[in-house]
């Protein structure tokens, strides 16, 4: 055989491995893409197994309504006063946290003082005019979670099973039935967290949050009040990040806070300039005031026509935030009262939970 003749033969074998090679590489390729299609289907078929099975439990579960509050507690003036609404602010609870002096114990103790101090406001506000409904926008970090950064394994005093289905919603469900006893009809608005996160970032499904699983749950355990309202957006496939809360002519937008990123500290900047794009159409909806929690620091930003309601905590002693941003803050959440009519914030406390005084 001629060297001519043995370089159209090593070009053919050539050819061969080269193709050889394809059908190989496409062949892992289909493999690989049926072990994904099987496992986001495992991973959706558990995912759906658990939620059926929660709600046949809760289902089974029977709460009397609580009775309604007496008109002694409803009256007010007769001098043509109008109603206002109380809206109390609850956020970044994180019950399972542990830190030198707060845990699920005392996330429980702080917010059932919040309740109470949630209706002695409200009837002093009632010496004037009437206050027969509680708003409760809840704007996540219910729970701590268990595996949203490295590390966090150390500083939880429960699972993220005992976060979601003992603890949580045992103190929630009691925090509202007991506003039910003062009020004729109390309504949350809910928004998720970024501790409601299960894993790390893109680990799961943006749907995948215990916040979000905590709502539901409030919602199956509360079914029998009548008076009392879950309002919550369910976008397929997204986080419940956002809503605008409509109260007659008061509005609000409702988001955690970990939109808004910043190096140290409080970020400025960046809220300002996420609420004016939000605000020139970055969301559809309109919207007054913004309510927002995260960074567990009370206060109030003015931005132009609207103010920003930063949310407190229920915690205490953040070594973390000590170390890394230098900042602590005392337990405390925003109670404020809202004309409907007016569109606007009357009065607002900053109601300091560290301390037990009621």
């Amino acid at each position: 055989m001629s060297s001519e003749d043995l370089g159209d033969w090593n070009g053919l074998v050539d050819d061969a491995n080269h193709a050889d090679q394809i059908t190989t590489l496409k062949a892992a390729n289909a493999r690989l893409a049926r072990q994904l299609h099987e496992t986001k289907h495992r991973h959706a078929d558990y995912l759906t197994a658990v939620w059926d099975a929660t709600t046949e439990a809760i289902g089974r579960i029977h709460i009397p309504p609580m009775q309604r509050p007496s008109d002694i507690f409803l009256d007010f003036p007769a001098d043509g006063q109008r109603e206002e609404y109380a809206v109390a602010l609850l956020s970044d609870l994180q019950t399972g946290k542990r830190t030198p002096d707060y845990n699920s114990d005392v996330a429980r103790d702080r917010v059932m003082r919040y309740a109470r101090k949630i209706v002695q406001l409200s009837d002093i506000q009632r010496l004037h005019h009437p206050v027969r409904h509680c708003v409760v926008p809840m704007l996540g970090d219910m729970v701590e979670g268990v595996d949203i950064f490295p590390g966090q394994q150390w500083l939880i005093d429960s699972t993220l099973y005992d976060q979601l289905f003992n603890t949580t919603p045992a103190l929630c469900a009691d925090f509202l039935r007991y506003l039910l006893g003062h009020f004729e009809t109390v309504t949350v608005h809910a928004v998720d967290g970024n501790h409601g996160r299960i894993g790390r970032r893109g680990q799961f499904g943006p749907m995948d949050n215990a916040d979000r699983m905590l709502y539901r749950i409030l919602g199956m355990l509360l079914r029998d009040e009548n008076r009392f309202k879950l309002v919550m957006t369910d976008p397929q496939g997204e986080r419940n990040w956002y809503q605008v809360m409509q109260l007659g002519n008061y509005s609000a937008l409702l988001i955690h806070g970990d939109q808004i990123r910043g190096h140290s500290g409080f970020p400025w900047y960046g809220l300002g300039k996420k609420v004016n794009g939000w605000g020139s159409g970055g969301i559809p909806e309109r919207f007054g005031d913004v309510f927002m929690g995260h960074y567990h620091q009370l206060g109030r930003i003015p931005l132009n026509q609207r103010a920003v309601w930063c949310n407190g905590s229920t915690e205490s002693t953040n070594t973390f935030a000590a170390e890394t941003l230098a900042a602590q803050s005392e337990p405390s959440q925003w109670l404020l009262f809202v004309d409907p009519d007016a569109g606007r914030v009357t009065a607002s406390y900053g109601v300091e939970l560290g301390q037990d005084n009621t």
